[in-house]
């Protein structure tokens, strides 16, 4: 582990108690206090992508998976919403490298936030667009520096295809805070903070030079950080679900210690053979899951820095691997939950934030089982229309 892994790792870990005991604030606020973005971004989690060249650290995809799981298993909110934050430099290499250059001209703390969904409509004008649109799920969006919004293409009226037959052109928009409105509209079951809003663009004009395609486009980087974006992002994202149920873990050992005795019970439940059965199971299944995305980072990283072209092959198997992971944790989650009895009902217990947060998590399409059956098409030889 080099100098700048070490130092972002310990400083999550660091970080983690002062984390958890906001976990309450955070969740009532709807959105990461401010104080607290501000340690954030001084630990150098939101610029740990970013590259040395620019104020970085850099680091491999692995401690960056380790960060995320670390500050999930304080907050699950907080992990995800400095997962969305910390991948800003992976989107903004799809730009020219001279609007790479410029927009990290300020320093390595750039937060980019808005929607991958082609919400909006961009109509081509001399040297740029004219977007309208409105994107959900907008995490972190009233802290960042930048929001996207991805757009079908339209010239004279019409859709334009893509090169790929059956698609249609799209192209994200990048525009500044004060261009785009927030709707306060996230008010859901989990993952209260990320303050994962709607924003809106209205007839505003976006320059061709803050456009990229975030599906096939091209980095203008160099190094294996950025040849496969989006895998790196769904492994980011298990990351969280699996920090999510280790800290559910975590609090229900903590519970148990305290001789926590369900009612009717004769003995404790720490003295349970089959609590510790359950037990024994869940840290099992967690351990495994966390064995997986190791060596899937592990490959992915090797074949983006010495064999790309066989990232294809490892597509389906990331992505299946998020499905599975974020399955086998919400699985996780509902039986420490179970366990710990009526405690875990009331409002303001860690075990029902965790569930709430998994759950919610679940719903993302990313996560959805159908990614299952493209790994297994793959194994069959079919086709599975990856994005790498």
């Amino acid at each position: 582990m080099n100098a700048e892994a070490k130092q972002v790792l310990d400083a999550a870990r660091e970080l983690a108690p002062v984390v958890s005991s906001r976990a309450a604030d955070i969740e009532s606020g709807r959105r990461l206090p401010l104080e607290l973005l501000g340690q954030l971004k001084q630990a150098g989690f939101f610029r740990m992508f970013v590259p040395r060249s620019h104020g970085g650290l850099e680091v491999d995809l692995r401690t960056g998976m380790q960060v995320l799981e670390t500050l999930a298993r304080a907050d699950g909110a907080t992990g995800w919403t400095t997962m969305i934050g910390s991948e800003s430099p992976h989107l903004f290499s799809f730009l020219s490298r001279e609007r790479f250059d410029a927009i990290y001209s300020g320093g390595p703390d750039v937060i980019m936030a808005g929607g991958f969904n082609a919400q909006g409509q961009a109509v081509v004008e001399p040297g740029g667009y004219r977007v309208t649109g409105r994107w959900g799920f907008a995490s972190g969006c009233q802290h960042a520096d930048w929001l996207i919004g991805n757009c079908v293409v339209l010239h004279e009226g019409q859709t334009l295809p893509r090169p790929t037959e059956g698609l249609l052109r799209m192209r994200a928009m990048l525009l500044r805070p004060q261009e785009v409105r927030i709707l306060d509209t996230w008010n859901v079951l989990g993952l209260r903070g990320t303050g994962s809003h709607d924003v809106e663009m209205q007839g505003v004009f976006c320059p061709e030079e803050n456009t990229l395609d975030i599906f096939s486009g091209t980095s203008h980087l160099p190094g294996p950080g950025f040849v496969a974006p989006l895998l790196q992002f769904a492994l980011h994202m298990a990351a969280v679900s699996l920090g999510i149920a280790q800290g559910a873990l975590e609090d229900l050992v903590t519970l148990v210690g305290t001789g926590k005795r369900r009612m009717y019970a004769r003995a404790p439940l720490f003295e349970s053979p089959v609590f510790q059965l359950q037990l024994g199971r869940a840290d099992t299944r967690v351990r495994a899951a966390r064995a997986l995305l190791r060596d899937l980072s592990e490959e992915l990283w090797d074949a983006s820095t010495n064999n790309p072209a066989a990232i294809p092959a490892v597509a389906p198997r990331v992505s299946a691997a998020l499905a599975w992971v974020t399955e086998t944790a919400a699985e996780v989650v509902g039986a420490c939950y179970q366990a710990a009895g009526a405690s875990a009902l009331k409002d303001g217990s860690s075990l029902q934030r965790r569930f709430r947060d998994l759950h919610t998590f679940r719903q993302h399409a990313a996560a959805a089982e159908g990614w299952l059956g493209q790994a297994g098409a793959a194994l069959l030889g079919q086709p599975t229309g990856f994005w790498t």
